[in-house]
């Protein structure tokens, strides 16, 4: 008696430029991935980000009000947030690393 399973994975095929392909490889090196791997996880993350912004998020009316109500406060500067905007980037002349 034969005996079935479910299939687990399923191939994608596709067809790109060689240019595509040196800057997948470049990349995939650059991270210690394969091809297949580094393909696989920028697919899956551009699909779980398009998924996401598709949500429909649900709430009552008296919750849109009170969410509403809070976005309308005024900002609350955070010290700590202030002071790292103000800090030149490690690009920037006077960029010193903390210690």
């Amino acid at each position: 008696m034969a005996t079935t399973f479910e299939r687990k994975e399923y191939p994608i095929a596709m067809r790109l430029p060689a240019a595509d392909v040196a800057m997948i490889d470049r990349a995939a090196s650059l991270r210690g991935r394969s091809r297949t791997d580094f393909v696989r996880d920028a697919a899956v993350r551009a699909a779980e980000e398009v998924v996401m912004e598709q949500r429909l998020i649900r709430m009552s009316p008296e919750g849109f009000t009170e969410f509403m109500e809070v976005l309308s406060r005024p900002a609350i500067s955070v010290p700590e947030m202030v002071e790292l905007a103000k800090r030149p980037a490690p690009w920037e002349p006077g960029y010193e690393p903390k210690r």
